[in-house]
């Protein structure tokens, strides 16, 4: 309850607790004079009711219990019902808003809570764990949402779900391509999903390489030694709808799958002068820190580009994904290293929805 008036403790105090009393909680008040109240109301079940009173007008009522069942969900809405009943009757017309929030489930059998890239936490209608596997390098879960299908999640990072075709047509130029007999170099995209889509426009060859982490922190381990086929085994066999049959097998008419790291192989492409007419980064999201232990993150990133680069022919293009939107210092940073590459390059951006992410990207 946030109020258009200070706060009177004492009386919202003694207006609450009957309500608690009927509950058979037992009450333990704190009291910090010009700081207001805390409040803690426990049930013999474990169940337990914080209320925090601000002198400044902030009402703060917070309950848990164990209790997961129709019966339990109902007792709770009918307290907070009695207790915004009668702070309506204390408090008059002086209350500016009133904003109660849906029960947070903790420690169920499946986690629904997953953060989007800038940090903000979002409940998924998660309602089955597909697959769930600690390879040697890191998780791997593949959750089912009512809404967005299966979703492929790597060490509590969101990567891609079956709804977001909109991401992977975004990565491969949103329509404006034409891969008719070219060459195409994947970089990641252990998902399927871009092989899937370029593989139906009649590429000449499409090599996808598939590295393990999809995280960052690669570059602090072994990278060279860090290949993780239990990503693709996963994808494979629980992301069709994504992937197709492309995964089924590592090679076919006009593709080919390395399990390796991608570093070593587009140094050997380099040196063997292999060209491609594409290049699609599908490795990471760009890193959000820029604290000065992350520097080797933003020297690995270069390395990438630059490597990319080589291989790319004059006329080539490389695709990546960015960052949400919201995330504008690590965009405007990731914009910099394309200043640093050892070649002048030009650069276009482009805002998609992915739905999924539950942002813009």
């Amino acid at each position: 309850f946030s109020l258009n008036l200070a706060a009177d403790c004492n009386a919202v105090l003694k207006a609450l607790q009957p309500i608690f009393q009927e509950q058979g909680m037992t009450e333990t008040v704190h009291n910090w004079e010009d700081h207001g109240y805390l409040v803690t109301y426990i049930k013999k079940n474990g169940s337990f009711a914080n209320l925090r009173i601000h002198p400044h007008g902030l009402v703060l009522v917070d309950l848990q219990s164990y209790n997961d069942d129709m019966k339990g969900r109902e007792e709770v809405d009918q307290l907070l019902n009695k207790v915004e009943e009668r702070m309506k009757e204390l408090i008059h017309g002086n209350i500016k808003r009133v904003k109660r929030l849906p029960a947070i489930l903790r420690g169920g059998v499946i986690d629904r809570y997953w953060p989007t890239a800038d940090g903000r936490l979002v409940e998924y209608d998660i309602d089955e764990v597909v697959y769930d596997e600690d390879s040697p390098f890191q998780n791997i879960k593949i959750l089912h949402s009512k809404q967005f299908g299966n979703i492929l999640i790597l060490s509590g990072d969101v990567n891609l779900a079956e709804s977001d075709l909109a991401y992977t047509q975004a990565i491969m130029g949103s329509g404006k391509e034409d891969y008719t007999g070219k060459e195409v170099l994947i970089l990641g995209g252990g998902d399927g999903g871009i092989l899937y889509e370029i593989v139906k426009l009649k590429p000449k060859m499409v090599t996808m390489v598939e590295i393990s982490f999809n995280k960052w922190r690669i570059i602090h381990i072994n990278l060279t030694s860090n290949i993780d086929q239990m990503v693709i085994d996963g994808c494979r066999k629980h992301m069709r709808k994504t992937c197709g049959d492309v995964l089924d097998n590592l090679k076919g008419e006009c593709y080919q799958v390395l399990i390796e790291d991608c570093i070593p192989v587009l140094k050997r492409y380099a040196k063997e002068g292999r060209m491609f007419d594409y290049v699609i980064n599908d490795l990471t999201a760009v890193p959000i820190s820029t604290s000065p232990e992350e520097d080797s993150t933003w020297e690995f990133l270069r390395l990438i580009l630059d490597l990319s680069m080589k291989v790319l022919k004059q006329d080539g293009k490389y695709f990546t994904q960015g960052n949400c939107i919201n995330l504008t210092d690590a965009l405007t940073l990731y914009e910099e290293q394309l200043s640093r590459l050892y070649c002048p390059v030009e650069f276009s951006k482009e805002t998609v929805c992915v739905p999924s992410y539950m942002e813009l990207y």
